[in-house]
């Protein structure tokens, strides 16, 4: 398949945001435990996902090697950690705070360029780095003087960016050779599995929520995650992970907007701001690496 124009590339990416923005609203609104929500994120679709793959795909997943499915499987634990933690962290931090600070992925995938791959980054990409971490202090001490426990919901908030780098890194490699639903199924399957088993470990329940609840983990799976993320791994054939990274950050513009008009969530002068700082510093940071 030829790379798409330019018009098809960005309405996709455009859907995208839009999707995954939804998902912290969802995950407000099914008040499920962390790993429960994560769980039936995967979960659902996999699901949603599995009669595409057995009608059009079984035949490329029964042709992929050991190595394949080694990077499929690390994709998928690193997308599994990532809901983990990102999840976690909304329940310490706001929703603004939170989709910021795991959208901080686009720098963490410089500095693997630099110390995994031996890929030096511009200069440019370090002071774009200093400007982000400088935007990170003025949330952090805004979300210190309204709770004590802001701080270790941005912390989980900055482990899941760099599961998310991860995730990315590992997808973009085999995006070049998969067709897109042999390289998503497998790594929804496999966070699946990794969550579920993870959910059985801490004895978080799976049933006896509300109706309203199951309504909105199902949207997490259908909205953010089979339209959403599928829309950014997509587009990995094509564009590097620093730069859907980096187009990934309209989220929390959607976020934020969905937090303030659905759950009420304010956004202070300072939060804006800082978050203004650290979009500008990744910005800088990942263009040096496009």
């Amino acid at each position: 398949m030829g790379r798409p124009g330019s018009l098809r590339l960005t309405a996709t990416l455009a859907v995208g945001i839009g999707a995954v923005s939804c998902g912290s609203i969802f995950i407000r609104l099914a008040s499920a435990p962390t790993l429960a929500a994560a769980a039936y994120r995967v979960f659902w679709a996999t699901v949603l996902l599995a009669p595409l793959v057995a009608a059009r795909h079984l035949p490329e997943l029964a042709l992929l090697s050991r190595q394949e499915w080694r990077k499929l499987i690390l994709s998928g634990a690193a997308l599994a950690l990532h809901f983990a933690l990102w999840i976690a962290s909304l329940s310490y931090t706001s929703v603004a705070s939170s989709v910021l600070l795991v959208d901080t992925t686009p720098f963490f995938i410089g500095l693997a360029s630099r110390w995994v791959f031996g890929k030096a980054p511009r200069r440019v990409f370090w002071f774009g780095l200093a400007v982000a971490f400088a935007g990170c202090t003025l949330v952090f001490q805004e979300d210190r003087s309204v709770s004590s426990d802001s701080m270790r919901g941005n912390l989980m908030a900055i482990g899941g960016a760099i599961a998310m780098a991860i995730y990315f890194l590992a997808g973009a490699t085999a995006r070049q050779k998969l067709s897109l639903l042999v390289y998503v199924w497998p790594v929804y399957a496999s966070a699946t599995v990794f969550l579920l088993l993870a959910s059985s470990v801490s004895k978080t329940p799976l049933a006896g929520y509300p109706r309203s609840s199951y309504l909105f983990l199902f949207l997490l799976g259908l909205v953010p995650q089979s339209i959403g993320h599928t829309s950014y791994n997509w587009s990995l054939r094509w564009l590097s992970p620093a730069l859907v990274a980096l187009i990934s950050l309209g989220e929390p513009v959607g976020a934020s907007l969905l937090a303030y008009v659905i759950l009420g969530e304010r956004v202070s002068l300072m939060k804006l701001f800082g978050g203004a700082v650290i979009l500008l510093g990744i910005y800088v940071a990942a263009r040096s690496e496009t």
